[in-house]
């Protein structure tokens, strides 16, 4: 950092002494949440370790709950005088502004009603809709033709890629309440690098060139949707049995980091997680994960020596 005008002198090598860190440096978010977390530690919080950002104060039947994302903070428990303690406490320490009950957080809308706390992504869809110039156009029941078949090489390089990147990169975000638009989604992103026009009809089909598989799962806690994903896998799978067992090593994964963040949120969680599959060579190879030849080329990124759940899910349909 160079002195103001006016107090460089010459043959002086004069620098500035930084007293706290400027908002917008490389280094201000880790500072400001190294010193967010010493903070709120400090008034007996726990943070998560399957996500650092959630912390918990559990006392007897007293529970609360507080998410932080960047310098936007959710307080939630089932002790409203806590709940206004830690308010105060975090007052005399930092500049923050309570905004009430939740209605809208990091473009994500927020209702209840009698049946629970419903999410929509509404005025972001058409945020969105209106950058794109596209509000005028005609809705659809399905987001993507069915069966379309695209290529990283037909037609024309798009003049401006950073629109078709931005555009993407704003739906990958819209999935978190849309999981209609998921398949989609991922399809438009593996064309990023070089986005083009279709010309006519002409289209090959992407996993002739890449011969991946598509992992696709969705998990309910109850009756409630909480975690949903559609990506391509790593690996090139040698038969439509050995994806389908990748991605129930994926779900289980999924279903792991899921059991620590319920049990961080004092979420009881006994019984056994049942595991839904429709291929029936990868529900045999669960049910006895034998090493054996079909299955050698995978012990190592699929089979682990301990379990994966504090349970195992059992059965695996």
């Amino acid at each position: 950092m160079e002195p103001p005008p006016g107090l460089r002198r010459q043959g002086e090598n004069i620098v500035c002494r930084l007293n706290k860190s400027l908002y917008g440096l490389k280094q201000a978010s880790r500072s400001w949440f190294s010193t967010f977390s010493d903070t709120i530690k400090k008034a007996s919080y726990q943070q998560s370790k399957a996500d650092y950002s959630l912390f918990t104060k559990a006392q007897g039947t007293s529970f609360t709950a507080i998410f932080i994302y960047v310098d936007n903070i959710l307080l939630t428990g089932n002790d409203l005088q806590e709940m206004e303690r830690l308010k105060k406490f975090l007052l005399k320490r930092f500049h923050i502004k309570d905004l009430g009950d939740l209605k809208y957080f990091l473009g994500i809308e927020f209702s209840r009603s009698k049946k629970g706390i419903f999410m929509y992504q509404r005025k972001y869809a058409l945020d969105n809709l209106q950058d794109s110039r596209l509000l005028g156009a005609r809705p659809d029941k399905f987001p993507m033709e069915q069966n379309l078949k695209l290529t990283p090489t037909d037609g024309a390089l798009l003049n401006d890629a950073t629109k078709y990147r931005r555009l993407v990169g704003k739906l990958i975000y819209l999935t978190v309440t849309r999981l209609d638009i998921v398949y989609s989604v991922q399809t438009l992103s593996q064309f990023m690098h070089q986005p083009r026009k279709p010309l006519g009809c002409c289209h090959t089909n992407p996993q002739i060139h890449q011969r991946r598989s598509v992992t696709g799962y969705c998990v309910f806690l109850g009756n409630s949707l909480i975690s949903w994903k559609s990506t391509k896998q790593a690996n090139v799978s040698r038969s439509s049995a050995e994806a389908e067992y990748r991605a129930i090593a994926n779900t289980c994964l999924e279903l792991t980091w899921l059991c620590y963040i319920l049990q961080d949120l004092k979420v009881p969680h006994i019984a056994p997680t049942p595991l839904f599959c429709d291929n029936q060579a990868a529900l045999y190879i669960a049910a006895n994960p034998v090493f054996h030849e079909r299955t050698k080329h995978i012990e190592i990124d699929c089979h682990t020596n301990e379990p994966l759940l504090p349970r195992l899910p059992s059965p695996i349909h």
